[in-house]
């Protein structure tokens, strides 16, 4: 059963046509639709033509006698009524980069989709760049994400690299539609952590270190081992613990990934983790990350 309401995809429906927003973008109405259906093998309403494809073109291109925002009423592409994931994909492509450049034009629509789909629990988001333009991907809306995605600007401020914004954006936007992405990429965002600290030191690290190795050699770097801290400090004990914790929040992470993340192969039965849990492995690495970052500069 579909969460998104048909009053919410109306309301997004006669906002687009009001605001005056060409749905197709700067691409003809079939080369639109065909980036989302098959219309080589949807029925045609015009006899003289085998399907939805010949039909759009006698109708748009050479009569031009339907009205141009007929898509939101033709039942074959049924919007009012198809699965979320269709419409969010219609959406998506309506402010995907090849069909439209204008941003504002882009920033607003995205606005509309985003405070009446919130109404319903879903949002949509950019999930990654092309050639510097965002791509958008629609999910249900992360509880707490507004913590995680914190994280993740801080990171991003701090390591200030291209390639690993667009990893954490994928890293947030994967967290419900394709937990094991995410999941591999937080094991793979300590990595980056860990060896831009000895890029940045000028101090060199074996690239056949495994994940824990490499987090060990870091925290000896850092002089964060709880050896390297007095017994006289206050909460001597207490810090201790949390950073002797450390390796087992960094192997946890990495078994998560071998057995369920993105980074090999399953087999036909496989079933993976649920978001809650990528949120998780998400949350610790974000954490692990901004703390190993920050003491880093600190201690420059």
């Amino acid at each position: 059963m579909n969460k998104i309401s048909q009053i919410t995809r109306q309301n997004i429906f006669d906002f687009i046509q009001v605001e005056g927003f060409w749905w197709a973008g700067r691409l003809e109405e079939s080369n639109f639709l065909s980036r989302m259906f098959d219309l080589e093998n949807m029925p045609s309403y015009d006899s003289r033509f085998p399907n939805a494809a010949g039909d759009i073109w006698q109708h748009r291109v050479n009569n031009y006698d339907w009205e141009d925002n007929w898509i939101f009423n033709d039942d074959r592409f049924n919007l009012l009524n198809c699965h979320d994931s269709k419409l969010l994909d219609f959406l998506c492509e309506m402010i995907h980069p090849l069909v439209r450049a204008n941003i504002e034009e882009v920033n607003k629509l995205l606005q509309i989709f985003n405070d009446n789909l919130a109404e319903d629990n879903f949002e949509i988001v950019e999930k990654t760049r092309i050639s510097n333009k965002p791509i958008f991907v629609g999910r249900i809306k992360i509880n707490g994400k507004e913590s995680i995605e914190k994280k993740g600007k801080e990171i991003k401020q701090i390591l200030n690299a291209d390639y690993v914004s667009q990893q954490i954006n994928l890293m947030e936007s994967s967290i419900e539609n394709s937990p094991h992405i995410s999941i591999g990429l937080a094991k793979e965002l300590i990595e980056t952590s860990c060896k831009s600290i000895f890029d940045e030191r000028e101090e060199e690290y074996d690239k056949n270190w495994d994940l824990p190795k490499l987090m060990k050699e870091t925290t000896k770097l850092l002089k964060l081992t709880p050896d390297d801290i007095p017994n006289e400090a206050k909460a001597a004990s207490s810090i201790k613990q949390i950073l002797g914790s450390l390796s087992s929040v960094v192997q946890g992470i990495g078994e998560v990934r071998n057995e369920y993340g993105s980074g090999h192969g399953k087999d036909g039965k496989f079933k993976g983790l649920q978001p809650r849990h990528a949120k998780l492995a998400v949350g610790a690495a974000s954490t692990l990350a901004i703390y190993l970052l920050e003491t880093h500069g600190l201690k420059k």
